[in-house]
């Protein structure tokens, strides 16, 4: 009888105990009606022409893919976090998503400046094709990714203008001691050349201008220039963009938002990123064209190209710069080595494709 009831008793402590099967966390399970609300952090003025509309263009295509399944809000630089602190913001998970510029993040990682614009670097057909075909955005990827974040190409501006200068520009000499808005290697090169670089908001740059905090500043292309109204605030307007020929923005996602998202849902965040990614370049096209012409028709500015001398010199300190960069770690180097063999792929090819009809087209013109 003991040996009984002491086998009845250890057979209802086992089975007291036996390891129920795991409950799958019903927050996990895909739910096709689920919804979700973001807030998507933005560097620019609300609604600011081309940089501020494409976050906007973005979060109403998702909206629409999505049948309203993913809302995001959009917040100008300001608005929820100041234009700087988006990585942050969006890292941390103060925000789903941003959209900025990489080389603003610099203190965050020095590589993030390769995937703005490299000076006499890629334009933006050549950074598109880079990124998706050339292994660019698997090494965007692989910087980002210790920072808990997700980046996808977010519009070029194409090649941009040098810059608004309340000087003359005819040798390296007219670059010392000259105070310039200049982010990313471009400033770098600026203060090597004997200036001070100066990284500041796009909102604040007209009244340093007017006061004379700086003596020049770049910021895109006559698109946003004459809506910034820098005309009324510097006497030279001078090209070629040597510093940006192919500025690319970004769109940043936290990552743990982006994996809660089911497959479909981060398959439409991928393609509305594409498509603005395109109609970002499309709309400075166009719009580049009718703003330089109202700017020098109407308002009579001088457009004026840098001396090859000065472009010469510049070139010569951007590769410095690059250099110095390509050597700080193993990352460091294989971004750098991946841009230098598109570029030198991408100029062979347009050397007898792109430049040469520009050419016969410009000698048929005349």
């Amino acid at each position: 009888m003991r040996y009984l009831v002491a086998f009845i008793l250890i057979y209802l402590v086992l089975g007291c105990s036996k390891e129920e099967p795991p409950q799958k966390d019903k927050s996990a399970i895909e739910d096709p009606q689920q919804q979700f609300e973001w807030k998507l952090v933005t560097s620019w003025p609300k609604n600011f022409p081309g940089l501020g509309t494409a976050p906007e263009k973005f979060a109403s295509l998702v909206e629409r893919m999505s049948s309203d399944r993913l809302k995001i809000k959009v917040f100008g630089a300001g608005q929820l976090v100041p234009a700087f602190e988006v990585f942050d913001a969006v890292s941390q998970g103060i925000s789903e998503m941003g959209h900025g510029a990489s080389y603003y993040w610099t203190g965050k990682a020095e590589e993030t400046v390769f995937f703005t614009s490299v000076p006499f670097g890629l334009n933006a057909q050549e950074i598109n094709g880079w990124l998706h075909y050339g292994g660019g955005l698997a090494l965007w990827r692989e910087l980002y990714e210790p920072f808990n974040l997700i980046p996808f190409a977010g519009g070029n501006t194409g090649v941009q203008m040098a810059g608004w200068f309340n000087r003359e520009i005819n040798s390296m000499e007219d670059l010392k001691g000259l105070k310039m808005r200049i982010p990313g290697l471009g400033g770098e090169v600026i203060t090597r050349a004997g200036g001070t670089s100066v990284t500041m908001p796009g909102n604040e740059l007209y009244t340093s201008m007017q006061t004379g905090v700086i003596d020049a500043t770049e910021w895109v292309g006559p698109y946003n220039d004459l809506a910034l109204g820098f005309h009324q605030v510097a006497k030279y307007y001078y090209y070629p963009g040597w510093h940006e020929p192919g500025a690319m923005l970004e769109f940043i996602v936290n990552t743990d938002a982006f994996e809660r998202l089911p497959d479909d849902l981060q398959a439409i965040v991928e393609v509305a990123t594409r498509a603005v990614n395109q109609d970002m370049l499309d709309e400075y096209t166009a719009k580049n064209n009718q703003a330089l012409s109202e700017l020098i028709q109407k308002h009579g500015v001088k457009v004026r190209k840098l001396p090859e001398p000065v472009l010469s010199e510049l070139s010569k300190l951007s590769n410095e710069v690059i250099k110095e960069i390509s050597s700080r770690n193993d990352l460091s180097s294989r971004i750098a080595e991946s841009v230098a063999d598109f570029k030198e792929h991408s100029m062979a090819y347009h050397f007898i494709s792109e430049e040469a009809y520009y050419e016969a087209r410009r000698v048929l013109s005349d």
